[in-house]
């Protein structure tokens, strides 16, 4: 089964908050085979970071949000 990708839109009306500069940064490339490997199989330590928030570039965002639209499917935040 593939995998989904949540996409976390915030409401246009909220503050945006101080976050934190990420304490690691991963490459992309590196972080989805470990995370569909993790899915496919089920792992329960998974499920524990389902909340948290992910920060990508802009350009990343844009195509994100171009292919959600594009394929109809709606994301959840």
């Amino acid at each position: 089964m593939a995998a989904q990708l949540k996409l976390y839109c915030p409401p246009v009306d909220e503050e945006p908050r101080n976050m934190p500069e990420p304490d690691v940064r991963i490459r992309l490339g590196d972080l989805l085979p470990l995370v569909a490997v993790a899915q496919r199989m089920n792992f329960i330590w998974l499920k524990d970071f389902l909340d948290d928030e992910v920060a990508v570039s802009s350009d990343l965002y844009d195509v994100m949000q171009s292919f959600r639209i594009g394929t109809g499917k709606p994301t959840s935040a």
